[in-house]
């Protein structure tokens, strides 16, 4: 008899393998890991972090961040540190602001999964957005990454756009109306296909 759990874990695969040009993608790639999320608060701290700068200058600053925070990173330890030590570990004054604006919004608010488990992602989206500094692209990284919900489609994210451009349109633009065209089928993975291309493109 088939395992029921393997059938579910397979499910997004077989659905997207309905696309050719994905399942190529499939055989060839592992999709961009999705690691368990203990501590929603700093996975968003994260996403404000890795905004606008690249993989290598993120996790430098991101380091020295935490380390300032000496590992604790809540709402409490970030509005109990002071604006020039967060400066001096790598973030902007406005990430900062950012970061703040975040803390006071989880001190006010039940962002965490539990919190927003009956909320839909358009819900959550506007939840977020709320906090001046989390826009649309860091709603949908929570979205993935912390609610691991399955059917997000970051269109906001260059590396997404330019992986799909790549192997739909031989790297020639298309806009985001054709982009979600294309992204129907992956319905309602789009989540998992995102992973995919992501890892496509880093490769």
């Amino acid at each position: 008899m088939a395992d029921p759990d393997s059938t579910a874990r397979n499910a997004p695969e077989s659905v997207l393998r309905e696309d050719p040009v994905l399942a190529s993608v499939i055989e060839r790639r592992e999709p961009h890991p999705l690691e368990p999320v203990e501590n929603e608060f700093e996975r968003l701290c994260v996403s404000i972090i890795n905004q606008q700068l690249s993989t290598a200058s993120a996790a430098a600053v991101r380091e020295r961040v935490f380390d300032i925070l000496e590992g604790v990173v809540t709402p409490e330890s970030v509005l109990d540190t002071s604006r020039d030590a967060l400066r001096e570990a790598g973030l902007s004054r406005t990430k900062v602001d950012y970061i703040e604006n975040a803390a006071r919004a989880f001190q006010e608010r039940d962002l965490t999964r539990a919190g927003l488990a009956e909320h839909s992602n358009e819900a959550v989206i506007a939840e977020l957005t709320e906090i001046t500094g989390i826009g649309e692209w860091t709603a949908n990284m929570y979205l993935m990454f912390v609610l691991e919900r399955p059917d997000v489609l970051p269109l906001g994210d260059l590396a997404v756009r330019r992986g799909i451009e790549r192997l739909y349109n031989d790297g020639a633009d298309l806009t985001r109306a054709e982009m979600r065209e294309l992204a129907e089928p992956w319905r309602p993975y789009r989540s998992t296909a995102t992973r995919y291309i992501w890892a496509e493109y880093e490769a």
